[in-house]
């Protein structure tokens, strides 16, 4: 039953970046002779439309609130990519999971690790620097490609730590979560007394 935790783990990397881990299980099915990966995965224009989509990814999610509306869109996008990687998983392991149940799985991991790497964003935004945004995508994409890498080859321990990184991800949201309100009321602050200061020399 080794296919539970994987489709796990791909679910959980591709909430946070789902290109990446249909381009990284595809090239380790074609190239590094991994058996788990299913065929689909392996196609030539499923890896060229997926590395073209990273590449996209590695720019916006590195830009301050285009990265934010990047994942508003990617709110459908990622779960979805989950639960199919999911089922394509559990399909190619010969009826190991059922493909519905597989799907939930991969998608329902995808959504949370989504919800939690967008807030997390949010709140990094909040910071009037730029060069945040840089560092936690790029260590976004490491974890996701070594988190993906050794799924292929332990999949257990690759769903450990998933997990450990999906709680603490839900930890650190609590934290951004007042961060978030903290920064929305500044602006609210800042804008009246704007206002306030503007409409006396109005008059």
């Amino acid at each position: 039953m080794s296919v539970i935790p994987m489709i796990f783990t791909s679910g959980w990397a591709s909430g946070v970046n789902a290109y990446a881990v249909v381009l990284l299980l595809g090239l380790f099915g074609r190239f590094g002779g991994a058996d788990s990966v299913p065929p689909a995965l392996e196609r030539t224009d499923v890896l060229v439309a997926a590395g073209l989509l990273f590449l996209c990814e590695a720019v916006a999610d590195k830009i301050p609130l285009v990265d934010t509306a990047w994942d508003a869109v990617h709110t459908v996008i990622r779960p979805v990519a989950g639960a199919t990687v999911g089922a394509l998983l559990a399909g190619h392991a010969h009826g190991s999971l059922g493909a519905i149940a597989a799907g939930a799985v991969g998608g329902g991991s995808a959504l949370v690790s989504h919800l939690t790497k967008a807030s997390l964003r949010m709140a990094v935004n909040t910071s009037p620097e730029p060069f945040s945004n840089i560092v936690v995508s790029l260590l976004e994409d490491l974890t996701v490609a070594g988190v993906v890498t050794l799924a292929v080859f332990h999949p257990v321990a690759a769903a450990s730590i998933a997990g450990v990184l999906m709680l603490l991800g839900l930890l650190l949201v609590l934290f951004a979560v007042s961060r978030i309100r903290r920064f929305v009321r500044r602006r609210r602050e800042r804008r009246a007394q704007r206002a306030g200061t503007a409409h006396p020399a109005a008059l």
